[in-house]
């Protein structure tokens, strides 16, 4: 994203709407600092420019990738949908994707403020790879993959700075403790943060299977902080 230096008044309504931080004064202007851009077009579609000063360049590969991981309403080539994961993960009562003894697992790098770089995202991506995981095809993450093997990431990609980005794979429950051995590790060789998001089906008394496994490692949970009812669908069968 750019601005018309020509049509800015230098007023910094829009300097709070940018969630990285990328948007700053310089004298009497506004600027966006290039390389900190996520390209999420938040600037543009809703911060209140009197003169509509915000201008969306061509984007072309690899800076592409930055509004694939960021816009929301931006949809990625790979999955047919916008968003910088899948629909499945959120919606497993409906759609069994996830047994008994699985565990659907998420890795979201960046949010706001921080972001995060490819760069991070391969080293956690390579990490959990050693589980021998298979990271999920229908996700934008997975596509930019030079080798979905080992999560080594397209090389031309690595600076490229993204508002978030979510690792998608799935483990048996009794790898759990060696996942979390890898997060912790990996957790202090990157420059942003991330949440672990874990999916799995209801005990049959209606608990949660994940509960006792994060409380095991000190970890704070946030049950059911992100479900999509599936409305008009019929729960998935055991």
């Amino acid at each position: 994203m750019l601005v018309d230096q020509d049509l800015c008044i230098g007023c910094g309504e829009c300097v709070p709407y940018c969630p990285v931080g990328a948007i700053s004064m310089q004298g009497d202007l506004a600027v966006i600092d290039f390389d900190e851009c996520v390209e999420c077009a938040n600037c543009q579609r809703c911060a209140p420019c009197p003169t509509e000063a915000f201008v969306q360049q061509e984007l072309v590969w690899p800076r592409v990738i930055r509004s694939i991981m960021s816009n929301v309403l931006v949809v990625a080539p790979n999955t047919g949908i916008p968003g910088r994961g899948t629909e499945e993960m959120k919606t497993n009562d409906v759609t069994g994707r996830f047994k008994r003894g699985w565990l659907g697992v998420g890795i979201e790098m960046g949010r706001p403020i921080v972001g995060a770089r490819f760069r991070d995202v391969q080293k956690v991506a390579m990490a959990v790879a050693e589980l021998g995981v298979e990271f999920e095809a229908m996700n934008p993450v997975t596509a930019v993959m030079a080798d979905p093997r080992t999560g080594k990431m397209n090389p031309e990609i690595l600076d490229e700075k993204v508002y978030s980005a979510i690792i998608e794979f799935a483990i048996p429950e009794d790898k759990f403790p060696d996942l979390m051995t890898i997060v912790e590790r990996v957790s202090e060789e990157v420059d942003t943060v991330f949440s672990l998001e874990i999916s799995a089906r209801c005990l049959p008394g209606g608990d949660l299977a994940t509960t006792p496994l994060l409380e095991k490692y000190g970890c704070w949970a946030a049950p059911n902080g992100k479900t999509c009812l599936g409305l008009g669908k019929p729960p998935a069968k055991e």
